[in-house]
């Protein structure tokens, strides 16, 4: 039988994106774990969901006699760990599932893999994987003219939401020094394309000025984000998983600092373009500004020279190749939005953008 990896939150946006890419990509099996919360979606798997080397599993990573029993039943030869509430305007209202998924759900995963790594023969053990995928919040934030995070930057979250991420870094960190599992990080600057729920800023705006709703914006729009095409993060993810070195880290951006007012600005003249008969053209006189979110970092941006450097990889999307694919997904998969954009989704959008000033 064919090796198996085994996915864990493969139904949310990057996970989803990761196995569609490895489908078509790669040789190994996937069974992708997905407890099915809010933004997990198999509807994103559709198109590979039917064929003999895909394999979906409903399941709680906090559950660890539930993953002891499909560790020892499945025999991955490795782990790719997406599962994570990852939303920080969700943290801050509501901290307790972060902890409990980011911080005591990877807890678990690594005491079961651990234990099922420990029992496989030794070529086996030699060649298994922990692939843990983390986020650049977890540095904190960056002045205008600070350098960029490097994988040797000190940690200093400043939300819920990177705070739960950055103890899942260090549990994950700790396995590797204390008892050789063999684990990898991958820390990203922000995804954007298809299938990413609409709370976060590109889909939202895109929907938004589709319908003629206001384009809220925190602040004074000018917090600044690196940003990266999902497909090159998991191209990034596939290479660390193949070739990087058991226990380190490596920092995955794109080489595109922009502002939020700039993101918005670039939708809004697609939409122009693109949809000139919408409720509102141009799009840009929807722009409204919101009271700024607590803890708002002002600035992300990520070195990504070691992964270039000792893994030759690089993104293929330029932002502004990638922005027009994703305008063009979300106008073209009306379905795909209908279904998502749920009566508790609308009112979570009600609740955190309703401080207009």
């Amino acid at each position: 039988m064919e090796d198996l990896i085994l996915v864990t939150g493969g139904a949310g946006f990057i996970g989803s994106n990761f196995i569609l890419q490895w489908m078509v990509s790669e040789r190994a099996r996937v069974l992708n774990l997905d407890k099915l919360t809010y933004a997990g979606n198999l509807n994103n798997l559709r198109a590979v969901e039917a064929g003999p080397r895909y394999r979906f599993e409903q399941g709680d990573i906090v559950d660890r006699d539930f993953l002891r029993t499909l560790l020892r039943r499945e025999q991955p030869r490795a782990i790719v760990h997406f599962a994570a509430e990852s939303h920080v305007d969700r943290s801050i209202h509501g901290p307790d599932d972060f902890v409990r998924t980011n911080v005591n759900g990877t807890f678990s995963l690594l005491e079961e893999a651990r234990a099922y790594w420990s029992a496989l023969p030794e070529s086996e053990r030699a060649s298994f994987r922990f692939l843990h995928v983390s986020t650049d919040e977890v540095y904190g934030s960056l002045g205008p003219d600070d350098p960029a995070f490097s994988e040797t930057t000190p940690y200093a979250p400043n939300s819920p939401y990177s705070a739960s991420k950055a103890a899942s870094d260090h549990l994950v960190r700790a396995y590797y020094h204390t008892y050789g599992l063999p684990v990898l990080t991958t820390n990203c600057s922000n995804n954007y394309g298809p299938y990413q729920f609409p709370e976060k800023l590109i889909p939202l705006m895109i929907l938004n000025a589709c319908a003629g709703k206001a384009l809220p914006v925190y602040g004074d729009g000018k917090n600044v984000r690196d940003w990266l095409y999902v497909e090159d993060h998991c191209r990034a993810i596939r290479t660390v998983l193949s070739n990087g070195r058991a226990g380190e880290t490596y920092n995955i951006g794109g080489h595109s600092e922009k502002k939020n007012l700039e993101i918005i600005g670039a939708i809004c003249e697609l939409l122009d373009e693109l949809r000139p008969h919408d409720p509102a053209v141009p799009h840009r006189q929807l722009i409204t500004f919101v009271k700024d979110r607590a803890g708002h970092d002002r600035r992300y941006a990520m070195d990504a020279r070691k992964i270039e450097r000792e893994l030759n990889w690089r993104p293929l999307e330029t932002f502004e190749s990638g922005i027009q694919k994703t305008v063009r997904w979300y106008i073209e998969h009306e379905d795909w939005v209908r279904d998502v954009t749920s009566g508790s989704y609308r009112q979570w959008i009600a609740k955190h953008y309703a401080n207009e000033r």
